[in-house]
């Protein structure tokens, strides 16, 4: 998301893209194809910089077009509001001022919500993602086409030098050194030591090459400062190294940096791209260079260099032995003057973490995570010459830690730990003191291919977090909320925040409306002041519609144990007299999981019919098992074998799973029982056959929130869940597995309540209200109010469709 300063006299220039054409901002609509397009005004508003999460940004900005369009356009229809998000907001907060002509593409157009407030255009542009781009002109007026953009590259980018009297440089194979020379070298890395503090003042890496000559030479490279240093991260990688000189140490020549010297490195992966890592700000890279780096990666691929397993997960640690970890670092805290304490994560979950304990007035960054999150965690422990480079290490680093060794207990440990009974079948993790074997740590950029793969994995994670995560507050004021009248039947879809009632009420303020006797329904012109649960996902819930009992749903490592102990407790059973019974493979990728064959029953009935796409009643599987078949099979009934009979498993589990869909089933209402599916006289059997069939009472997924009203007079708390797909225009249960489904929920709390933006300024909203009393906590009759025939218009940007 790059924002570009436009100047004269900015060195290196390049075109804005001569397949961007302008569109005039009259011109816009919902219905714009918005691909190669390019909005221009001047800045007449620039609002405050929101911080949404770490990294995360927001920013509200005004521009107007100020050219005479001859479209006969009014004032309103030529200034319109932009949307900027993440770190293009930041930028655009920093760089860009009132007056600043700018240019905007990779836009995307929505509705305006404050359309009659602000009197602008009646669309937003919302500007996100990679493609999104900002063009700041500093240039005299000029056509579009012409202006000159200078794109802004990352910190860990180089800037490379592109003179027309570009040097040529000579390189020297490893077998052709001679002694006393100054030469310039490529080579591919087989060993290598971090930089380390020397005897005097400059820090010392260490490293072996070697080339297509198979010599071997040494390298010992003495700078001041460590980012002058090569950037190695593993065997393998390549350097290039201009103005060494060799020299002969004890008979065997050697490499030391002479006057002049510079180094660039490059990921020694085929099919990497060949991007290089030099702390330089000028240096020359042409073709010739790029050719004897792809050579240099073909010949490597074929030679033995790479050690069998130089990085491993924390997943496939085992006890006694070395091993380099990538990881992110969460925490840090010092043990005492000779260790030091990182706690880090590599998304993987070692079976052996020890559990140290530490001040945590000293600790910095967060002192304790979610139960989830600390299953996941490593505590590194860092001693003698490391722990000063650990102690200026940033909360967020990615790193790459070499030679890492797993120690089952020591008495180190043991001093810090919580029981001496805690390290029973534990490893502690422990970076010695010393360079040996290439000993120490080094910070990853962010673009490097290890850290970007890292990031998608914790990314999963996260996300799974998030979905597993209970609202407490919530579940402990409205588990059950309290019953509300019958639904009244409502209109077809609203274009914009309004009621879809017939009810001919006059709109009340909600002090009137609490003064309002219950029973009735009302009409209210209010803004939203707050909402909860924060974190929507929370808000889905799943419901009874027989016993009205509601409930979150069970986190994976509930589900875990449930399929765990079933697996365990399944025994020899025989199958029904209307099953087929077999036995299936799992797929050789699936997570968790060793290569076996799994009892699986199918309906013979269903089979015939062709209504389904094999049923399989499952036994002995794992969560993740089931999960890794469902998207194979269309649908499977996990099931345990209990007196020599099937049976469904405990319904804290799903006891259906379609696909990426789960299905739940009341524990109170429901009377399992094995039967076969009826086909008869329908086309498709889903899960409310089947649900029926065996005797489960199907619990629905719904949205509960918790919204506090506010208009001039008073504010209100309400209840939204019986209408509240209507609402957000999506159904609960897509919500549980659909992003697009997702978004939609988010986008619309954030439109009603942006955070960090003003009370003033959110929307007014026209709602239907119900009021009724039931019985709250403590079995007092109370009045509650619920939203009702009250919808939203979807977002444009959605594309979401009902499952």
């Amino acid at each position: 998301m790059p924002l570009c300063v436009l100047s004269e006299g900015a060195g290196s220039q390049t075109q804005i893209p001569a397949s961007l054409s302008r569109i005039h901002i009259p011109l816009i609509s919902t219905t714009t194809d918005c691909s190669n397009k390019v909005v221009k005004g001047k800045v007449v508003h620039k609002g405050p910089l929101v911080s949404l999460a770490a990294d995360d940004f927001k920013l509200k900005t005004v521009i107007q077009e100020e050219e005479d369009t001859s479209l006969n356009a009014s004032s309103q229809s030529l200034s319109i509001n932009i949307i900027l998000f993440g770190a293009l907001a930041k930028d655009f907060s920093k760089t860009v001022k009132l007056g600043d002509v700018v240019l905007a593409s990779g836009f995307a157009v929505s509705k305006s919500p404050t359309v009659n407030k602000d009197k602008l255009h009646p669309c937003n542009l919302l500007l996100s993602g990679d493609d999104a781009c900002i063009y700041v002109s500093r240039l005299p007026p000029a056509d579009v086409r012409s202006l000159l953009a200078v794109r802004r590259t990352s910190a860990q980018s180089a800037e490379v030098s592109r003179t027309k009297k570009a040097p040529k440089y000579t390189y020297v194979r490893l077998d052709d050194l001679k002694p006393n020379t100054t030469v310039n070298v490529y080579g591919v890395v087989v060993f290598f030591k971090q930089p380390y503090m020397s005897r005097g003042t400059d820090f010392c890496s260490n490293m072996k090459i070697t080339d297509q000559s198979n010599q071997k030479i040494v390298c010992n490279i003495f700078l001041e400062k460590l980012d002058d240093h090569p950037k190695i991260f593993q065997i393998g990688d390549i350097v290039r190294m201009h103005r060494v000189k060799v020299k002969l140490h004890e008979g065997s020549l050697t490499l030391v940096k002479t006057f002049g010297f510079s180094v660039v490195t490059f990921d020694g992966t085929e099919g990497k791209p060949v991007e290089p890592r030099t702390s330089s700000r000028s240096f020359h890279f042409d073709q010739d260079d790029h050719r004897t780096v792809e050579e240099l990666r073909s010949w490597a691929a074929t030679q033995a260099l790479l050690p069998p397993t130089p990085v491993i997960p924390l997943s496939a640690a085992q006890p006694k032995s070395y091993f380099d970890l990538t990881c992110q670092l969460l925490a840090k805290a010092p043990v005492d003057s000779t260790c030091f304490l990182l706690r880090v994560w590599d998304g993987t979950r070692s079976p052996h973490t020890l559990n140290v304990i530490v001040d945590p007035n000293a600790t910095e960054g967060p002192s304790s995570f979610s139960p989830e999150r600390e299953r996941l965690i490593a505590n590194v422990l860092v001693y003698d010459n490391h722990v000063e480079y650990a102690r200026h290490l940033k909360i967020g680093d990615f790193l790459r830690i070499y030679n890492l060794r797993a120690i089952p207990g020591s008495s180190k440990v043991s001093d810090i730990t919580s029981s001496e009974s805690d390290q029973v079948d534990q490893l502690a993790f422990h970076l010695h003191g010393g360079t040996t074997y290439g000993r120490g740590i080094r910070v990853l950029p962010e673009n490097s291919p290890d850290v970007q793969k890292l990031k998608r994995v914790l990314e999963a994670f996260k996300e799974e977090e998030e979905k597993s995560l209970n609202d407490s507050e919530i579940l402990e004021v409205w588990c059950t909320p309290p019953e509300s009248p019958d639904r009244v039947s409502v209109s077809a879809d609203c274009t914009t925040a309004e009621r879809t009632c017939s009810h001919d009420v006059q709109t009340l303020t909600l002090a009137e409306v609490k003064r309002s006797d219950p029973g009735q329904v009302h009409h209210v012109r209010v803004q939203l002041r707050s909402y909860e649960p924060q974190k929507l996902h929370q808000a889905l819930k799943l419901y009874c519609s027989k016993c009205s009992s509601m409930q979150d749903i069970p986190d994976d490592d509930l589900l875990t144990g449930v399929f765990s102990e079933a697996s365990v407790d399944s025994g020899p059973c025989s199958p029904p007299q209307w099953a087929l019974s077999g036995q299936v493979d799992l797929p050789a990728d699936s997570p968790g999981s060793t290569i076996r064959p799994l009892t699986v029953h199918l309906s013979t009935q269903l089979l015939s019919e062709g209504k389904t796409r094999q049923l399989l009643f499952l036994m002995g599987a794992t969560l993740e098992e089931v999960k890794s078949l469902s998207f194979g099979y269309l649908t499977i009934v996990p099931v345990r074998s209990s007196g020599g009979h099937l049976t469904l498993l405990d319904l804290s589990a799903p006891f259906l799973f379609r696909g990426r869909r789960r299905y739940y089933g009341c524990k109170r209402c429901s009377k399992a029982v094995m039967r076969e599916p009826s086909a008869e006289g329908v086309e498709v059997v889903n899960e409310k056959i089947i649900a029926e069939a065996l005797g489960v009472q199907l619990l629905q997924f719904v949205l509960l929130m918790k919204l506090k009203l506010q208009d001039d007079t008073d504010t209100l708390d309400v209840l939204l869940w019986r209408d509240a797909e209507l609402f957000f225009n999506v159904l609960a249960e897509d919500v549980a597995v659909n992003q697009e489904a997702q978004n939609i929920v988010c986008q619309t709390m954030d439109s009603l309540c942006p955070l960090g933006g003003s009370i003033g300024e959110r929307p007014w909203l026209d709602m239907c209200l119900t009021a009724y009393q039931a019985q709250d906590d403590a079995g007092k009759n109370t009045t509650f109010y619920q939203i009702c025939n009250t919808a939203m218009a979807k977002p444009q940007s959605a594309a979401y469709e009902p499952a």
